[in-house]
């Protein structure tokens, strides 16, 4: 990339010159991309990238030739973009059908879920308010047993028969949803 020393002045003739001038270089760096990476279609991609590159390595170190650096960078990129393509190229077409899969739950799945849940939610307004207490403290919170029997006071041989209360009892609340 030429340095331009032409000063905006009411001469029209500086200001074509550095115009035509670079307008010569770009058409010759695009013209040496072609010719070094033998793909007219790409060329001007890989020019494009190049120039991001210069002027990101610019930032921070000294450029002598940029013309040099921008061919040998496209150069570089084609052939980085010829080794993807020969390795997707051997990946059987199989290898991408795991990815292609939606993870996601059907409808009907989540339709069931939900009416699974407000099942479990009514079945917990039935329980007694002490076993509610400690099934959801220990199950919906994450708490230890003897967590929860430190916090209400209760040994943990009396949360664990809450829990076990609670767990039989929206067992049987829940049978056959």
């Amino acid at each position: 990339m030429p340095e331009f020393t032409a000063k905006p002045s009411p001469r029209r003739g500086l200001a074509v010159s550095a115009a035509s001038n670079e307008r010569k270089f770009w058409t010759d760096v695009l013209g040496r991309i072609r010719r070094r990476t033998r793909d007219d279609q790409d060329a001007e991609d890989l020019l494009h990238t190049a120039w991001l590159r210069l002027f990101a390595y610019r930032a921070e170190h000294e450029v002598r030739e940029p013309a040099a650096f921008l061919v040998q960078t496209a150069a570089n990129l084609a052939v980085d973009r010829h080794r993807q393509g020969k390795r997707l190229a051997r990946e059987p077409l199989e290898s991408f059908e795991g990815g292609l899969e939606d993870a996601a739950p059907l409808q009907d799945e989540v339709l069931a879920a939900r009416e699974r849940l407000r099942r479990v939610q009514a079945g917990l307004g039935r329980l007694p308010p002490r076993t509610r207490q400690v099934f959801v403290m220990h199950k919906v919170e994450g708490m230890k047993l003897r967590e929860i029997a430190a916090a209400l006071g209760i040994t943990q041989s009396a949360v664990e028969k809450h829990v076990a209360k609670a767990v039989l009892f929206l067992t049987e609340w829940t049978e056959g949803w």
